[in-house]
Formats: C-alpha cells, structure tokens, sequence
C-alpha cells in the first residue's frame, strides 16, 4: 500500500499579498499559541523529509504511513485494531475498511484535491462509508451542508501566505465540524486534512503519520478540541488548531519511526 505522490513536489510558492489582497486566513497566526506551534510543526516534518531515506526510498515509508494512519483514523472513530492483524489482511470491519481504501485512494486525489474538492469529497465518501451508507448515500452532501461547504471550497482552492497545517487544521474541522455526509466523516475529514498537506508541499512525499497523532493525542482530546472549535470562538479555534499542529509533528516522528525500522531491516 503506499500514496504514489510526486516524489519531489515543491513547495507552493507564497500567495502574492499585492496582486491578491488581504490574506483571509492570516488572523489565525495572532491566536493565542497557533503561530509557535505551526512552526514546531514544519520543524518536525522538516526533519522527517531530511532523513536519508527520503532520496530514493521515500515510497517504502508512504507506504507503511498509509497503513498506519488508516489504523489510527479508524481508531479515532473507536475500532481500534492491532496493526499486525491490518498488515495481515485479517480485518474486515466495515469502518477500517474505509480507511484503508481511502489511504489507498489519496495520491490519486492530490492535484484534483486543488481544482474540484467537491468532486474529491465525493470520493472520499464512497471509497469511506461503501460499507456503512446506502448506496443512494454516497458521495452526496446533505442540504445542511451547501453554504458552510462552498466557503471550505473556497479555502481549498484558493491561496494563502497561511501555513499548510493550519490550513489543513481548517479543512478538518470544518468537515468533521459540519459532517456534511452523516456516515463516515471523520475518516473523511482526516483525509482531507491531509490531502491538504500533501498538496500544499508541507509533507509532499505523504511520509508523516498525523492520524497516528492524533490517536498518540487521544480519542476524548481530539472530540473536545472538536467541540471547541465548532463553538466558533477563537480560543476553541486556536486550540484546535495548535492541537492539529502537535498531532503534525507527532506524526512526523512517526514517520521518522518508520523510517528508522525500514533501514534496520
């Protein structure tokens, strides 16, 4: 299993303040604590992408994050499974099954994730809640969701001098906030949030493991600091957001993790 990205995608450039104006999303760097722990995080998946293994191994590190993280996304929504049973093909839980199939599906999805997220949500549904959700269901938002989910479109294929996690903060909480599905939206807000990552060059070889930060962070922390920010205060928002940024970089020392056990053997 891996995430075939673009083995050396850049970096976006900067979203040109002049040509563009004002940048909507740069308040959310004078919340309490958000700034520090965005840079933490870039840190930490900057010592990730230097590690040696990057070069010409990189894929073999996907894919062992690929199946990480849809253990832990499936953990966060309370079926947690032993990784060695999900390595040997042994589980068929419907909601683990979902992750796995989104984990699979995400490399595919990076460059149209950009253009058409509506498109890629849609996705993201079917391949998450086949198991769960009517067939009829699948891949269509409900009526409580067209407003709140045409501004998140906004956010995603617009740019912002905005660090990437932060924006992939945003992502997630606003799906996971909003559940425009009714099925599976937590695993689908997950992976948006780091299909957002990905294509926004914070983590451009999909090695880091923030599903496993997450969980490392706690399935109540993770649902209160949810409740926070779907309250839409700023200090709900500034903790949930440093909370995505502290999973980030635990899930890039995951991925460091993996990283050394492949070079041992």
């Amino acid at each position: 299993m891996s995430i075939p990205v673009r083995p050396g995608a850049a970096r976006p450039a900067a979203r040109p303040a002049a040509a563009a104006g004002p940048d909507p999303l740069a308040p959310l760097l004078d919340l309490p604590g958000v700034r520090d722990a965005a840079d933490a995080a870039r840190a930490g998946i900057d010592r990730l992408l230097a590690h040696r293994l990057m070069r010409n191994r990189s894929a073999e590190v996907s894919g062992e994050s690929a199946l990480r993280g849809a253990r832990a996304s499936a953990a966060l929504d309370g079926v947690d499974v032993p990784l060695a049973d999900l390595r040997a093909g042994s589980v068929d839980d419907p909601v683990v099954q979902g992750s796995l199939r989104v984990s699979v599906g995400l490399g595919s999805m990076v460059d149209t994730w950009a253009k058409a997220p509506g498109q890629v949500l849609a996705r993201l549904h079917v391949l998450a809640a086949a198991d769960v959700a009517d067939r009829g269901e699948l891949g269509r938002p409900g009526p409580h969701a067209g407003p709140r989910l045409n501004g998140l479109f906004q956010v995603v294929t617009g740019t912002s001098t905005v660090p990437a996690v932060l924006v992939a903060g945003l992502v997630h909480g606003e799906l996971a906030a909003l559940a425009p599905f009714g099925t599976a939206d937590g695993v689908v807000a997950r992976a948006a949030g780091r299909l957002t990552t990905i294509g926004r060059g914070l983590d451009p070889k999909a090695v880091s493991v923030p599903e496993v930060g997450f969980a490392e962070l706690g399935a109540d922390a993770y649902r209160e600091r949810l409740a926070g920010y779907a309250a839409g205060g700023p200090d709900g928002v500034a903790a949930w957001l440093v909370h995505c940024c502290r999973a980030t970089e635990l899930g890039a020392r995951e991925g460091l993790a993996i990283a050394e056990a492949i070079l041992r053997g």
